[in-house]
């Protein structure tokens, strides 16, 4: 009896682990397969077609690497580049200060903060083709208010979208505008996030308002502000739906960003490999961008607070 029950248990029970990953691939093939055809074929397809001189309609020939090479003397493909990092870098900056102190602002225990509140994070509400067709009859010359306005505090008329000089930061105003309650809202969460001790010591100690901004609240909220400046850099950077709607990339080519450029190779002119080249340098420049802000975001503290 007893060799008997030896026998029967002389199989070993198969692994934790072994069992657990068997169970688990039923659900992992199908969201890989998902993410190889709606992420990873087309961007695959795209640096391929990037490596081809291939035209719609036209025949397709293999060239390497010559589109990269032509991109480094497309004198538009560098200015393109040159107002797209402008234009990201005040449209991020921009909101960023203004957010963080309308959050100042409505975290005070104002009459009807909530209501002003929602008041202020309608614009995020809106599409951007209508907030487009809004700000264009704004910025117009003569009929639009805006220049009403700066009229009643005897300032001249201003040419706004249709001049190069003045589009880029007229571009900016409207992204402010439209983006700054999104940094209110994340700054909010920060400002709500932090216990009263610091205050009510650096109360004890004398410290002023400034010196408390200064000391106990920037640098208690500054994570959520680098999460603000991720979210901004990289919705700034693909920005085109305003910006074709309003101007175009125009005049001229003055705000020809490099999403704009890439629209105008690919759908204008059919120059699908060039414009699959561009395509690729843009993805590399905002994966840069990305990297170097989640990095400053990793070195970003949550709990330290510098003594005053």
């Amino acid at each position: 009896m007893v060799e008997r029950h030896r026998g029967s248990v002389a199989e070993p029970a198969p692994a934790e682990g072994a069992r657990r990953l068997g169970s688990y691939w039923p659900f992992v093939i199908p969201a890989i397969a998902v993410v190889g055809s709606v992420i990873v074929f087309p961007w695959a397809f795209t640096v391929w077609m990037s490596l081809h001189e291939w035209t719609v309609g036209g025949a397709r020939r293999f060239i390497g690497l010559a589109n990269y090479a032509r991109l480094t003397t497309d004198e538009r493909f560098i200015a393109s580049i040159g107002h797209t990092l402008v234009y990201t870098f005040l449209a991020v900056v921009l909101p960023l200060i203004l957010g963080t102190l309308a959050a100042l602002v409505f975290n005070a225990r104002l009459p009807f903060r909530g209501f002003l509140r929602g008041l202020f994070v309608m614009p995020m509400m809106a599409t951007p083709v209508a907030i487009a067709l809004v700000w264009t009859m704004m910025f117009h010359p003569q009929l639009g208010v805006l220049n009403y306005l700066l009229s009643l505090v005897g300032i001249g008329p201003q040419a706004w979208v249709f001049h190069p000089a003045t589009v880029i930061p007229s571009l900016v105003l409207v992204e402010t505008w439209q983006w700054t309650p999104l940094v209110m809202l994340i700054v909010l969460g920060g400002l709500a996030a932090i216990p009263a001790e610091p205050y009510e010591s650096a109360a004890l100690d004398g410290a002023n308002a400034l010196q408390r901004f200064r000391y106990i609240t920037l640098p208690m909220i500054a994570p959520f502000l680098m999460v603000a400046v991720i979210i901004r850099t990289i919705d700034a950077l693909k920005s085109f739906d305003i910006i074709y709607a309003i101007t175009q990339g125009g005049p001229g080519t003055a705000s020809e960003t490099i999403n704009l450029y890439l629209y105008s190779v690919a759908f204008a002119y059919y120059d699908v490999g060039y414009g699959s080249a561009i395509a690729v340098v843009f993805f590399a420049l905002v994966i840069a961008l990305s990297l170097l802000m989640l990095h400053l975001r990793q070195r970003t503290k949550w709990t330290d607070v510098k003594a005053a």
